[in-house]
């Protein structure tokens, strides 16, 4: 039962890009942070990574230079996260797969273990439910979403990405506790500071 995984990177990075940089080329560890989430991605059990890139992605693209991952550029990211998932969706890498599990480039703590854990519970589960991160009882990111639901996240539209898609399915949601790194991301320059990044110009 394979996994692919679609890393989202396509935005246009506005709170941090008025100071001058691009929040995914922030330096984590001495690596681009969509570099080091790529290679997290990567190394976990999933049978393939797609990112989707947009805003800036002639640059950001270079951050990605000899990871075997597939490329796809979304033309329309500026109309919100959904047309960013329906591009990964779109791919034969997912299309191929038995669960998608769509994934934030901008979550530093997410580490490979807590990618292939998800991955471990959406097999224990048949590949029938959908699998979600969450802290305590609030919900959060990754998220791996069945073959079944495929055909509809496909006409998502808007920046609320899949979350009324998935509570309105009907499908069992099981929740994996990955704690605070299923919450926190990195949209300003006080929270990169903050989970150990340092700004890098672009």
């Amino acid at each position: 039962m394979s996994v692919t995984i679609i890393l989202l990177a396509a935005g246009t990075s506005s709170r941090t890009a008025s100071q001058g940089f691009h929040k995914l080329l922030a330096e984590f560890e001495g690596l681009p942070l969509l570099r080091k989430m790529a290679r997290i991605a990567k190394s976990s059990k999933a049978s393939a990574v797609v990112v989707v890139l947009g805003h800036q992605h002639e640059v950001l693209a270079a951050a990605l230079d000899d990871l075997d991952v597939t490329v796809t550029i979304n033309e329309n990211y500026a109309s919100g996260m959904a047309s960013s998932i329906a591009q990964g969706f779109a791919t034969d890498q997912a299309k191929n797969a038995d669960g998608v599990m769509v994934m934030l480039a901008d979550m530093p703590q997410i580490s490979t273990a807590h990618l292939d854990r998800m991955i471990d519970v959406f097999h224990e589960a048949g590949g029938n439910s959908v699998v979600r991160a969450v802290c305590g009882e609030k919900p959060g990111n990754p998220v791996i979403m069945p073959r079944s639901l495929y055909g509809s996240v496909l006409h998502l539209t808007g920046d609320s990405g899949a979350r009324r898609l998935i509570e309105t399915s009907g499908l069992p949601i099981i929740g994996v506790e990955l704690g605070l790194a299923a919450r926190n991301d990195v949209d300003t320059p006080e929270a990169i500071a903050a989970a150990g990044g340092m700004p890098a110009k672009f």
